[in-house]
């Protein structure tokens, strides 16, 4: 029992003391402490993982929405081909068309042209045909036969030239 009169005794037990008091406040500070800290812990993974669910979501519609953009670019690039094919057809029938017509058009000029030259020189005959005809049945026949032979003459040149 020495002990009990001994002063370090006495410092020993109360350094003890007071390690058991500051522990069990420290402890139990320290304790809440890290069950907060595992509680926010606890919530930022769930909400991570809620993050993480949907950007898996929205990944998943991206892909969907890209696909759905990528058929629709194929088909208005096939409609655009056919398209393309059917107006290039379309211009190939206008332009052999066009020049039928263009064609068709020389050739009906050509025989406008044909049939006016044809005319003028038949008019130019007749012309030449009636003043010749008045010279040799003036100078040939003279008086009033001489006038009904030339009438006469000129009455049936048209209808001989035709």
């Amino acid at each position: 029992m020495e002990l009990l009169h001994e002063a370090e005794f006495w410092v020993l037990l109360g350094f003890i003391i007071f390690v058991v008091a500051v522990w069990r406040k420290a402890g139990s500070l320290l304790a809440s402490g890290l069950d907060g800290r595992a509680e926010r812990i606890r919530k930022q993974i769930t909400e991570a993982e809620a993050l993480r669910a949907e950007a898996e979501t929205m990944l998943r519609d991206a892909e969907q929405r890209q696909r759905a953009a990528l058929e629709q670019a194929k088909a208005i690039v096939a409609e655009a081909t056919r398209e393309a094919t059917r107006l290039k057809e379309q211009a190939a029938k206008d332009l052999a068309a066009l020049l039928e017509r263009r064609r068709q058009a020389a050739v009906d000029k050509i025989a406008q042209a044909e049939a006016a030259a044809i005319g003028e020189v038949r008019q130019h005959a007749v012309d030449v045909a009636i003043a010749a005809t008045r010279q040799v049945l003036a100078a040939q026949v003279q008086g009033p036969l001489a006038d009904r032979m030339i009438d006469q003459a000129i009455a049936e040149l048209p209808r001989r030239l035709s």
